[in-house]
C-alpha cells in the first residue's frame, strides 16, 4: 500500500488560504494542531492543508443524513475533482503543498475511497477488512505527512501507514458509543464473536460477553501499531520527528484514558485535556532522546 507512484501536480489558479486550513485544524484536530506547532511555518501550512482537505471530505459524509446519500456522493465526486483542477481555497492550498513537498496524490484519492465507504451502512467481518478501511481514511494521512515531515527513506512509509492506522483504531475504540448512536459499528465481527459480544447490543450501548477483554485486545493491537509507527521516526527531519512523536504520544494517551474509564465508551468520551498535553511533553522529549542514545542509558535517565 505504500509503494511509490506518480505525484499529481495540478496547477492552482487561485491563492492558497493557509489561514482557513489552520483554522480547520484548530477546530477539528486539537492534538494534530498541538503537534504541528513543532514544525517550521512552511511544513506547518502544508500539513494543515492536507488535514483540511481530508476534513472537508469527511464532512460531506457527516452531512449525508441531512443532505441525502446521492448529494453526499456528488459532493465527494466534486471534491475529488478538485485534486486535478483546484478552485476551493483549501484545495488550492493542498495543491500547492503537494507541489512543494511531493505529497503523493494517490494517497488523497485513496482517502476519498475510504470516505466513500462510510456513505453506505457496512460492517467489517475481520481485522483485515477493517484494516483496509483504516488505511484508506488514516494510513493515507501518514503517507501525506511523511514528505512534509522530511522523510528521507521510502522504507519508512510503511511505518507512517501503521501510525495512521493506530490513530484510526484509537478513534474506533474511543467512539464505539458515539458511532453506535449513529447506526455504525466498526469493530471486527469475528472478534466480537470470539469474546461473546453481540454486535447489536454493542451498537445499542448495552455490551454483553467479555466486552472489556475485547477492548483490551483492540488497545493492545493499537499500541503495537504505534510501536511500528515510531520505528519510522528516525527517517524524518528533526522537527518532523518531534511533531510525529508528540502526535503519537498524545493520541496514544486516549487509550490510557479508556482504560482509566474501565472501558466505558458509552456514557463519556475519552480525551486528553490540554493541560495534560503540556504535562506529557517530558514523555515526548524522552521518546526523542531515546532515538539517539542506547536504550539502557535512556531508560536509566527516565528513572532518575
Amino acid at each position: 500500500m505504500a509503494q511509490v507512484r506518480v505525484v499529481d501536480r495540478p496547477r492552482a489558479a487561485m491563492s492558497p488560504n493557509w489561514a482557513l486550513c489552520r483554522a480547520l485544524v484548530r477546530e477539528h484536530g486539537r492534538t494534530f494542531a498541538f503537534a504541528s506547532y513543532f514544525l517550521p511555518p512552511g511544513p506547518r501550512n502544508a500539513i494543515a492543508a492536507a488535514y483540511a482537505y481530508c476534513r472537508l471530505a469527511d464532512d460531506f459524509v457527516d452531512r449525508a443524513p441531512a443532505t441525502g446519500r446521492a448529494a453526499a456522493t456528488a459532493a465527494l465526486d466534486a471534491w475529488e475533482r478538485e485534486l486535478d483542477t483546484p478552485r476551493h481555497p483549501v484545495a488550492v492550498a493542498f495543491a500547492v503543498a503537494r507541489e512543494q513537498y511531493a505529497i503523493p496524490g494517490y494517497a488523497a484519492r485513496d482517502l476519498i475511497a475510504g470516505v466513500r465507504m462510510d456513505l453506505e451502512p457496512r460492517r467489517y467481518q475481520t481485522w483485515d477488512d477493517l484494516k483496509l478501511y483504516c488505511y484508506r481514511v488514516a494510513g493515507t494521512v501518514g503517507l501525506m505527512a511523511a514528505p512534509v515531515f522530511g522523510c528521507r527513506d521510502e522504507r519508512a512509509l510503511a511505518n507512517a501507514v501503521d501510525l495512521g492506522i493506530a490513530m484510526q483504531l484509537t478513534n474506533i475504540v474511543r467512539d464505539v458509543g458515539e458511532d453506535g448512536r449513529m447506526g455504525r459499528l466498526y469493530l471486527p465481527l469475528d472478534e466480537l464473536e470470539r469474546f461473546g459480544c453481540d454486535p447489536e447490543l454493542v451498537q445499542a450501548g448495552r455490551p454483553n460477553g467479555r466486552f472489556a477483554d475485547m477492548m483490551r485486545f483492540q488497545i493492545s493491537r493499537a499500541r503495537a501499531l504505534y510501536a511500528s509507527g515510531r520505528l519510522g521516526v528516525p527517517a524524518l527531519s528533526p522537527a518532523g520527528q518531534v511533531a510525529t512523536l508528540a502526535a503519537a504520544h498524545l493520541y496514544a494517551k486516549i487509550l490510557t484514558r479508556i482504560e482509566f474509564q474501565e472501558y466505558d465508551v458509552f456514557s463519556r468520551r475519552a480525551y486528553v485535556p490540554h493541560h495534560h498535553k503540556l504535562r506529557a511533553m517530558p514523555g515526548v522529549a524522552m521518546a526523542f532522546f531515546s532515538l539517539y542514545v542506547p536504550e539502557t542509558v535512556a531508560s536509566r535517565v527516565g528513572r532518575e
